[in-house]
């Protein structure tokens, strides 16, 4: 069964939580001890209804402060698909854990209050839906229920979004009147918005078309791991394990080993499923060769004809998540796909206003601040654009003294010189 990803965002109290609570309860994906347990939850805080958010709001402190802090995951399955849910924080000072569970989303679920319209948080996450590349957008203006779901509300908040959301990439975008408290558009149509002629949430989540999405042209494998079992039959097998980032591999095609640029034939292709003949991302593999070539973690097969670059210079757009700030100069270890290189922050170019996306001159980046930087590897790394490619044209940065993530990237351009 086809599965697919999304995460939520928005700004505090706009209802994520209660929306995807109710997507649960009404596609029947919550057990009645959570019910019951939520139900004690709600009682206790002095509410006269079942509180569906706290289903997703997890941890003790986000249900004493009413408010979401961790990213909480959530899964559920309908006739039609598979789905993770990452139910992403709303307050700044969180904005990191946002761009973690927005990293791998196929779709976007943007939630808008139809009375505030776009704030500050609700602009960034949007500016970072755009940057991290999640290719599928639905905005559910919430709250219907409050307006008395009148329409010209949730058009004027329509108005607003297209109009700041035209200055971004969005390849493809869905507005969805909602109450997510009542539960109206949320898996069935409301019969209190004749004015709306669209689907719910439920029935877009099922039909937005993903398989397009992943780049099945350019062969990306990086190896995690040299398999050597030697007992038994097994004794002279030498296997390079890793997962698929992009496009097929099969028996027989003719490869090419980076950095070192060594050349070898695909000899066999296996998975935990067995033997297979060809393997498409992201199948995790682990293919032998032709010949005997020094591959090592870290490296880089790929199709001779198709090559990523590998550079030393990376141009990209980071998030620095790290409370304490960084300096042009500072020395980082840099980590893309299975690759950890040592690497020097050369230059801040800019910094990025998320709500009017004006740049900005600056010296140093603080927690959550977006910029344009350059960093430089004392080893090659194979990368592509981040647009062509989420998974190699992506990395983190880790502070080499306390091993801490500190940023999340991704290359903007590239560039060849050594």
């Amino acid at each position: 069964m086809e599965l697919l990803t999304l995460v939520t965002a928005g700004s505090v109290d706009d209802g994520k939580s209660t929306l995807i609570g109710r997507l649960l309860y009404e596609t029947e994906s919550v057990t009645d001890d959570q019910l019951e347990a939520v139900a004690r939850s709600s009682g206790r805080m002095g509410l006269q209804q079942t509180n569906l958010a706290l289903l997703t709001d997890g941890l003790r402190a986000e249900r004493e402060q009413g408010i979401t802090i961790d990213v909480a995951y959530r899964y559920f399955t309908t006739p039609s698909r598979s789905f993770i849910i990452a139910d992403a924080p709303g307050h700044l000072q969180y904005t990191r854990n946002m761009v973690c569970g927005a990293s791998v989303a196929d779709l976007g679920l943007l939630l808008v209050d139809v009375r505030a319209g776009l704030t500050e948080q609700t602009r960034r996450h949007a500016f970072l839906l755009s940057l991290l590349g999640v290719p599928h957008w639905i905005i559910a203006v919430n709250k219907m229920d409050l307006v008395d779901y009148a329409e010209n509300a949730f058009r004027r908040v329509q108005d607003e979004c297209v109009q700041f959301l035209s200055q971004m990439r969005v390849p493809d975008l869905t507005f969805i009147p909602v109450s997510a408290l009542n539960g109206d558009n949320v898996v069935t149509r409301s019969e209190r918005m004749s004015w709306y002629a669209g689907g719910s949430i439920l029935d877009r989540l099922e039909q937005v078309h993903i398989r397009s999405d992943r780049n099945m042209v350019d062969a990306r494998l990086p190896v995690q791991y040299v398999l050597r079992p030697q007992p038994g039959e097994l004794q002279d097998y030498r296997g390079y394990a890793g997962r698929l980032a992009s496009g097929s591999l099969r028996v027989g095609d003719d490869i090419v080993v980076l950095p070192s640029g060594m050349s070898a034939g695909v000899k066999s292709i296996d998975t935990p499923d067995g033997t297979v003949s060809e393997a498409f991302a992201p199948t995790s593999v682990s293919l032998t060769l032709t010949d005997d070539v020094d591959v090592a973690r870290g490296d880089m097969i790929c199709r001779p004809g198709n090559q990523p670059a590998a550079i030393q210079n990376v141009d990209a757009m980071i998030c620095w998540m790290d409370r304490e700030p960084v300096r042009k100069g500072s020395r980082l270890l840099l980590k893309h796909t299975s690759r950890t290189v040592r690497a020097q922050l050369t230059e801040i170019a800019y910094r990025i206003d998320v709500n009017t996306l004006h740049r900005e001159a600056v010296e140093s980046l603080g927690a959550n601040d977006i910029a344009r930087v350059r960093l430089r590897t004392a080893q090659p790394v194979m990368c592509d654009d981040y647009q062509r490619n989420r998974t190699t044209g992506s990395f983190i940065l880790i502070d080499p003294v306390t091993a801490r993530t500190v940023a999340g990237g991704m290359v903007h351009s590239r560039s060849s010189e050594r």
